[in-house]
């Protein structure tokens, strides 16, 4: 089984950064895709960015020039670098790991970000 365990989020004024982690434990396997989702009060859960196990990334419009992915393969560890943060940017942010070939798809609990004016 895997767990994702979520870290970094908080508060913060606009225009500030955080950045996010999230640690992956137990058997993983390639091919894999790890990503960050969000969701906000009244909203679907969207897509924010993913990284796949080649180093491949992908980023919602939204966020592309504002925001990083990247993964410690050694560490099972993908982290999110939000600068420029926006109020829009509120939400709680998920982890999520799509291993391809067993289709498995885990999540994380969450971790709040609060952007104020």
């Amino acid at each position: 089984q895997v767990r994702l365990v979520e870290s970094g989020g908080g508060f913060v004024q606009a225009g500030g950064s955080l950045r996010l982690s999230c640690a992956a434990s137990g058997s993983i396997f390639s091919p894999n895709i790890m990503g960050w989702y969000r969701q906000a009060p009244g909203k679907q859960r969207e897509l924010v960015a993913t990284i796949t196990s080649g180093d491949n990334t992908n980023y919602a419009s939204s966020v592309r020039d504002r925001v990083t992915i990247s993964r410690d393969k050694a560490k099972n560890t993908v982290y999110l670098q939000m600068n420029s943060l926006k109020l829009e940017d509120t939400g709680v942010y998920y982890c999520n790991l799509k291993e391809l070939l067993s289709r498995r798809d885990s999540w994380g609990q969450g971790t709040q970000v609060t952007v104020s004016s």
